[in-house]
């Protein structure tokens, strides 16, 4: 990376909630991540919002990114915007294969800056909560939280690979533990049975931490 991390630091930026929800009758599991940046609303937003900006942390965007537009994220997640209320919040489906979750980001003006709350609302199987808890989609949730803190505070573009090979270093691996015992410790404070959400986070981490096969 093109800055030192302290693993401990930078997770404990975040702060994480887990809660239960339902929508149109489905049962859902909420995750909620909430991180304040020394920014401006309105460049938090545009960093948020800008097809330009976007690939510099995050992910290249294409489509159309108005309210009743289909935005597509490069080799991940599209849907639908759904809600814009620039520079406050904004809401879209976010659609990964055949399934369908939502996520809604606010911003909120703070001292020294802006704090945002990421919301991400799945209807999830069961089983493969029990397997995995919400570190599976929050960890990585974490690390693009980071990627963007780094890029307001140097306005750089993150290049791809040197994240790739940060997060498999002892420093990566770090902030993966870390993030993902905040995970785990808001599901048990939601009602998870302590010694299941403990080994799904187990699981959780060996996936974000496991070499990908050459």
């Amino acid at each position: 990376m093109p800055t030192v991390i302290d693993p401990a630091t930078t997770a404990g930026l975040v702060t994480r909630e887990v809660r239960d929800s339902s929508r149109d009758g489905v049962p859902t599991k909420v995750a909620v991540a909430r991180r304040t940046y020394a920014a401006e609303r309105d460049d938090l937003w545009d960093a948020l919002t800008s097809a330009d900006r976007l690939p510099r942390w995050f992910l290249p965007v294409s489509g159309d990114l108005t309210v009743g537009g289909r935005y597509q994220l490069e080799g991940n997640a599209g849907g639908t915007v759904e809600r814009c209320a620039a520079p406050e919040n904004f809401a879209v489906t976010w659609e990964f294969g055949d399934t369908v979750s939502w996520l809604t980001v606010h911003l909120t003006p703070a001292d020294g800056g802006t704090t945002l709350e990421l919301v991400h609302e799945a209807a999830v199987d069961p089983d493969l909560w029990k397997q995995y808890g919400p570190g599976a989609t929050g960890v990585g949730w974490d690390l693009s939280l980071m990627g963007l803190g780094l890029h307001l505070a140097s306005g750089a573009s993150l290049d791809p690979a040197e994240v790739q090979e940060w997060s498999l270093s002892p420093e990566g691996i770090e902030f993966a533990r870390l993030a993902n015992t905040g995970w785990v410790d808001a599901a048990i404070a939601a009602g998870d049975d302590a010694d299941q959400a403990r080994a799904a986070g187990e699981r959780t981490l060996a996936f974000y931490t496991t070499p990908p096969e050459s």
